[in-house]
């Protein structure tokens, strides 16, 4: 549906009686993007995950910031359904001690993330949190988009992350932004574990 169908529906009291969806056709696979300064991407992203799991597809999800000191309820139960879970960061920049280390433990990442794509192994790969290494130029966002392009026909992938970078926009099959309308933490609460980890 286009945004004008889609408000159109919100805002009109009358349900449609004319089919408002366009000639459809089926993708061996699909390029994801969750981008936006909501809340909800990695969430968004890890029920795709779960989705896959149900069509006994093989998942891999990469994570791009968070360390693998994070302890989050996704990887616990990830890695119990069979995901390759990889947890591939070094943490909030505002808590690193040493940023070019980051940098090339991102470049690292971005390169195992890449050979994953390209073996084909994995009918989903999840990119969490990948935006931000091309926002910040820790990564080139053209290796990014080729690799995109060059992956397997049937390997499927989300990408999470603020800013995703119109590259990848334009490469995407499917694009949403989620966008804060309030959040608990800018009220001064934590993040609750079960709802936000």
């Amino acid at each position: 549906m286009t945004n004008d169908m889609t408000n159109d529906m919100t805002n009109d009291a009358t349900p449609p009686t004319d089919d408002p969806r366009p000639r459809l056709h089926r993708a061996e696979s699909l390029v994801v993007v969750n981008t936006g300064n909501g809340k909800g991407k990695s969430s968004a992203a890890f029920g795709v995950m779960l989705r896959a799991l149900a069509r006994d597809w093989n998942v891999a999800v990469l994570q791009f910031v968070k360390s693998g000191d994070w302890k989050v309820g996704e990887e616990t139960i990830g890695r119990k359904l069979g995901v390759d879970w990889q947890s591939l960061g070094a943490g909030f920049t505002w808590d690193s001690t040493d940023l070019q280390h980051d940098i090339a433990l991102a470049r690292e990442a971005w390169a195992t993330a890449a050979a994953v794509i390209a073996a084909g192994e994995h009918q989903l790969v999840i990119l969490d949190e990948l935006t931000y290494l091309c926002t910040w130029g820790w990564i080139d966002t053209d290796d990014v988009v080729a690799a995109i392009v060059g992956r397997p026909s049937h390997v499927s992938l989300v990408i999470t992350g603020r800013d995703a970078p119109q590259a990848i926009i334009d490469v995407a099959d499917t694009v949403t932004e989620m966008r804060e309308v309030k959040h608990a933490y800018t009220s001064g609460i934590a993040a609750k574990r079960g709802i936000d980890y």
